[in-house]
């Protein structure tokens, strides 16, 4: 798996459920579909669908903005993994949707470790068990 395309549809899948509970939804939702429509135009109606789908499920339980943007980041993984031409199209559509957004910082960690020491690291969560 490209981590590269893993971290863009992870961007645009939270930048697409944050933008729903918006004004510019309806900018966001139409730059969507008109991605589906020109990369696999046989789905592109079932993802409008989707969206507002989508959309009625965060009006009624906002908690579940995570869950909702996983779900979309699985999609148009998918999507640019399969046509990988829309890329370029998606990176466009997310800079248009938020131009004064600052790219995600680049994470580097580096850690040293001797003896009997441990070292963890984790971009994110990181559960441990320790017998």
């Amino acid at each position: 798996m490209d981590p590269e395309l893993t971290t863009l549809a992870q961007n645009a899948s939270l930048t697409l459920v944050t933008l729903m509970a918006t004004d510019a939804w309806e900018h966001t939702r139409d730059g969507v579909v008109a991605l589906w429509r020109r990369a696999w135009p046989e789905r592109a109606e079932a993802v409008a669908a989707e969206l507002d789908s989508t959309r009625e499920d965060l009006a009624g339980d906002p908690a579940a903005e995570d869950e909702l943007a996983a779900e979309w980041q699985g999609r148009i993984r998918r999507l640019l993994v399969g046509r990988p031409e829309a890329v370029a199209e998606l990176r466009s559509l997310l800079d248009a949707l938020a131009p004064d957004a600052a790219p995600a910082p680049a994470v580097s960690q580096h850690a040293t470790a001797s003896g009997d020491s441990r070292i963890y690291q984790a971009g994110r969560d990181l559960h441990i068990s320790e017998p």
